[in-house]
């Protein structure tokens, strides 16, 4: 279980998150839903131990995060940050060497199923396949928790239907629980079990995507939607 305890982050001058109390459960797929700087990024960096809290407790299955919550979380950032002269073959060869939980038959079905030259070399693949690339490293650990900031970015919106599918077969929740950010409310929808709803570094709202579908009868976006006018009169990008 993930849980944060009067959690704040100070970036200088500006906060990032304030205050957060949160705890998310095992098993699950978890959509962190908000704008641009609302904090989502940093609560997905701070749960797998890139950033320190300036406040507050972060705790993964009753530890405190620190750098060896890696053992337990893999993360796929927003950003780059693979060597771009490696071919993919070797950026997987190589992911592979610094994680013993790194499943080979894992990689070679997602690096199939993502359409991946493993002969490419990173710097030549645009980003779309960049993302794919990121995305196989992510999924390939045997890890509890799957961390994705914005997994979709860079993707064509011709294939993100059919790697959002893809994605539910290469994840086991009887063992591992997923947090993702996103801003593509309606082409996750499907996937989301549970989401937390975001805003200047403050969590608004946390609801279970089929007690919301049952005694709301709305979609993701149209709760989302209604949450922000509620708090700020200013609707959600979908």
């Amino acid at each position: 279980m993930i849980r944060l305890q009067g959690v704040s982050k100070r970036y200088l001058r500006k906060k990032a998150l304030m205050d957060v109390d949160l705890q998310l459960p095992t098993g699950k797929i978890i959509g962190v839903i908000g704008e641009n700087g609302s904090g989502k990024s940093t609560m997905l960096k701070l749960i797998s131990g890139l950033v320190r809290p300036s406040s507050g407790t972060v705790t993964v299955d009753g530890e405190k995060v620190d750098r060896r919550t890696a053992r337990k979380v893999s993360y796929l950032s927003e950003l780059d940050t693979y060597y771009p002269f490696f071919t993919v073959q070797e950026t997987i060869d190589y992911y592979a060497s610094q994680f013993a939980d790194f499943d080979g038959e894992t990689s070679k079905e997602i690096l199939s199923f993502m359409g991946v030259d493993p002969a490419q070399k990173v710097k030549h693949l645009s980003k779309g396949y960049r993302s794919r690339v990121k995305i196989l490293l992510v999924l390939s650990r045997k890890v509890p928790y799957i961390l994705m900031d914005e997994p979709l970015s860079g993707l064509d919106p011709m294939v993100r239907d059919s790697i959002i599918k893809g994605l539910i077969s290469f994840v086991d929740l009887e063992k591992q629980t997923v947090v993702l950010t996103t801003h593509e409310v309606n082409e996750m929808e499907p996937l989301l079990d549970m989401i937390v709803a975001v805003r200047d570094g403050e969590v608004i709202k946390v609801a279970d995507v089929e007690e919301l579908r049952r005694t709301e009868n709305k979609s993701i976006a149209e709760w989302m939607n209604d949450v922000y006018a509620g708090n700020t009169c200013r609707s959600l990008p979908s």
